[in-house]
């Protein structure tokens, strides 16, 4: 299909590690996958990642991550809370 650079122009794969295949798990569940879907089809911006957010019961975020693209992967920064998806970058998995 053109290699990576050509297919991400039509399809992306954004895994969210540590949740279910229909949702639940102990991972930061992903968010937002329709705005971005509706923002790329009728705006021509394809999103380059999608927010996950974990929530306690009374709906606090208590931890987030950015969902990467495969094949790259969230990366910490170093420096920084854990928890806060700031402090990741997209980046090889290797």
């Amino acid at each position: 299909m053109g290699g990576p650079a050509k297919t991400s122009e039509f399809i992306r794969l954004f895994m969210a590690p540590g949740i279910g295949h229909c949702g639940g798990g102990p991972g930061p569940a992903p968010g937002g996958q329709l705005e971005a879907l509706l923002k790329w089809v009728e705006d021509g911006q394809a999103p380059d990642t999608l927010l996950a957010a974990r929530r306690d019961q009374a709906g606090k975020v208590v931890r987030s991550r950015p969902l990467c693209p495969y094949p790259l992967v969230a990366r910490y920064k170093g420096s920084g809370s854990t928890d806060d998806a700031a402090n990741f970058g997209c980046s090889a998995n290797f």
